[in-house]
């Protein structure tokens, strides 16, 4: 007795002319011991409204019938989008015609005269249908998933953005204001001419403390919200080019495809982000390195950024874990933005590419998030 994959009478349509061979299909089955249901039709419009009406777990159909035939009837369930294995059952099949229904996607056939079969060709192929369905559900799932997990890190990226400008913008109004207020004020004491000299050096390094303050305070907010962006991606990335050579002493050099490059907002975000992310990995990962190459092209309707080094390079499982959280992050904004994100290492160093085709980064959200936000720091910036 075969298996029956659905625990239950398995509802067969059968699309037969010969009430005869009806028959002996219903005759077979009864003999395999294989619970069933099945229900005779022998013309196209009935078969069309049977297979449509949900009931059947599988087709069998004869190949030649009286102006149709078996493939004509699996176009047509094609045409109503229904999903069910089917088998076709014919006297006499050639072997063209055979491979051509394969081919076009029926699960499998059988010949009259080997008809005690059927059992076990319907048995494995509703199993085959009811793996292939299931694989789906869980690519359906999977795919879903990964949107999902794409939108959180989207909305995750865009927080951090919004957060590092309220601290930016916070650090600027209370922290360097309060800064300059007693710079101001220790200044003015300075120039007492009755000033103790002890006082007045006391005074003096209070006056350097509070200048280094004010500088960190400066440098803190250009990396949390870098203003050097209202001046164009070139400048941005020129001057973070800069910041690490006098931070670390490994020469950088940064080239152009011209002096101005116009990209919308959020691209020019991605770019500036995955520089910073680059440079901050050479500095981690390649202490050894003494130059720093960064190309910056808009050459062909495509923004380019790559960051190389001419460090040792990394191995694939330190890439991978370089590539865990950082450049993880920027590859999902490059997606978001319509590019891409691309990192090799060789024993000749480390290369950050990143891509972005500039037809159309300008259309759906992206823009119109990169915007607001935009809008939403400049209403800030005049209120200051």
């Amino acid at each position: 007795m075969p298996e029956n994959p659905l625990n239950r009478p398995v509802r067969i349509l059968h699309l037969e002319d010969s009430r005869v061979d009806h028959a002996l299909v219903k005759f077979a089955l009864q003999r395999s011991g294989l619970q069933h249901d099945i229900l005779l039709v022998d013309t196209l419009d009935d078969f069309g409204r049977e297979v449509s009406s949900g009931r059947y777990d599988i087709v069998l159909a004869d190949y030649h019938l009286p102006g149709f035939s078996g493939l004509d009837a699996w176009d047509r369930m094609g045409e109503l989008r229904v999903d069910l294995p089917f088998v076709i059952l014919s006297g006499a099949i050639g072997e063209a015609a055979a491979v051509e229904a394969i081919h076009r996607g029926v699960s499998d056939y059988v010949l009259k005269d080997n008809i005690s079969r059927v059992a076990h060709v319907i048995e494995r192929a509703i199993e085959v249908s009811e793996t292939r369905r299931a694989k789906a559900r869980a690519d359906a799932d999977l795919a879903e998933s990964r949107r999902r997990l794409a939108e959180l890190a989207e909305h995750l990226q865009t927080s951090i953005e919004q957060e590092r400008a309220d601290i930016a913008r916070e650090i600027h109004d209370d922290i360097g204001g309060s800064l300059a207020a007693v710079k101001l004020d220790l200044a003015w004491i300075a120039r007492r001419p009755a000033l103790d000299p002890d006082v007045r050096q006391h005074m003096d390094t209070a006056l350097e403390m509070l200048q280094h303050a004010l500088g960190a305070s400066q440098r803190i907010m250009m990396n949390l919200r870098p203003p050097i962006l209202d001046q164009g991606l070139v400048a941005a990335v020129q001057w973070l080019g800069g910041g690490f050579e006098k931070r670390t002493g490994v020469r950088v050099s940064v080239r152009r495809s011209a002096d101005q490059i116009d990209v919308p907002r959020p691209v020019q975000l991605v770019a500036y982000r995955c520089a910073q992310e680059a440079l901050t990995n050479v500095s981690k990962h390649a202490p050894q390195a003494t130059q720093v190459d960064i190309d910056l092209s808009d050459r062909e309707g495509v923004l380019t950024l790559e960051v190389s080094d001419n460090g040792q390079g990394l191995s694939a499982e330190a890439l991978r874990k370089a590539k865990s959280f950082g450049l993880l992050g920027l590859q999902e904004r490059a997606a978001k933005v319509g590019g891409w994100l691309d990192i090799s290492s060789s024993a000749r160093g480390t290369s950050v590419i990143l891509s972005v085709p500039l037809d159309g980064v300008t259309a759906t959200d992206a823009e119109n998030e990169g915007a607001n936000h935009h809008n939403n720091d400049q209403t800030r910036d005049s209120q200051q």
